[in-house]
């Protein structure tokens, strides 16, 4: 009995030290909840502009090329100008974006990076800012990113950022289905996130919607568009650009709710795995049943 005494007091003594770890875990997400109060509850839009935010699918629809704009080294353009013998990737974004304009610019720079085809050689890109107010120089400096993130020297001629008026800017969104608003409360642009491809005659072909474009789909698409083929309707999952906080640069309450929920998953998985193997010394007969 001494013995069996001794080894009951000796695990007893174990788990406890085990358990240790979960009661310092608790204290310390406890005392950095108390330290670090959470984020500014993110900055939203009004209930109804949901409804007014979108992309529709308007497919084999002509854009009007004879609408005019900037470019970005300040020179009055037209659409026609870069529609002639190859297909145009369409992106409509705005310049000072806080997040999904920027991060649908990246992802279509790394699926054409990868790609065989070279923009300027075999197709098109036409960035148009759909905000009025933004000017050539935030064109310029934006396609001097780009240029160099893409890396492929001679392509200059190739990817075309524009700026341009309300009326022009109006005419060229509703024809392609994109609707965007303006959020007062943030004072930024709510938005859904997508590319076009348009044929060479400026008809869409193709819609690529969110941001995640495979290289091999878009491939296909520009050779389909350079046939001048329409595309069928595809799968809508759209990403809103509205519920970043410019304030604090993230979308922070979201991040601060998944460090708290972590944490205490951590800490109820130690103390269960802790807890059943108390539960198990102390009941023997149990265990036997169990088979453990």
């Amino acid at each position: 009995m001494d013995v069996l005494s001794t080894n009951w007091r000796f695990r007893r003594v174990s788990l406890w030290a085990a358990l240790l770890p979960v009661v310092l875990i608790a204290l310390m997400c406890e005392v950095s909840f108390a330290q670090v109060p959470p984020p500014p509850a993110p900055l939203k839009p009004a209930p109804t502009i949901i409804q007014r935010i979108g992309i529709s699918q308007n497919l084999g629809a002509q854009v009007p090329l004879d609408l005019t704009f900037e470019d970005e080294a300040g020179h009055e353009v037209q659409l026609a100008d870069y529609f002639k013998d190859r297909p145009v990737i369409l992106t409509l974004v705005y310049y000072r974006c806080p997040s999904l304009c920027t991060m649908v610019l990246n992802d279509l720079t790394r699926s054409i990076r990868t790609m065989d085809l070279t923009a300027g050689k075999d197709f098109q890109i036409v960035t148009v800012s759909f905000d009025p107010n933004e000017t050539p120089d935030l064109a310029a400096a934006k396609k001097k990113q780009y240029l160099a993130s893409y890396n492929h020297p001679g392509t200059e001629n190739g990817w075309h950022f524009l700026t341009g008026k309300q009326p022009a800017i109006s005419r060229l969104t509703e024809s392609v289905g994109f609707r965007y608003a303006w959020d007062e409360g943030s004072k930024t642009y709510a938005h859904a996130s997508g590319i076009m491809v348009l044929t060479p005659g400026g008809k869409i072909s193709r819609y690529f919607y969110g941001i995640d474009y495979a290289p091999s789909d878009l491939k296909l698409s520009l050779i389909a568009a350079s046939s001048r083929k329409i595309g069928t309707p595809t799968e809508r999952i759209l990403l809103y650009c509205f519920h970043y906080d410019p304030r604090t640069g993230r979308y922070g309450i979201l991040v601060w709710r998944m460090v708290q929920v972590g944490c205490a998953l951590t800490v109820l998985a130690l103390g269960g795995f802790i807890g059943l193997s108390l539960w198990r010394e102390r009941h023997p007969v149990s265990r036997r049943r169990l088979g453990v």
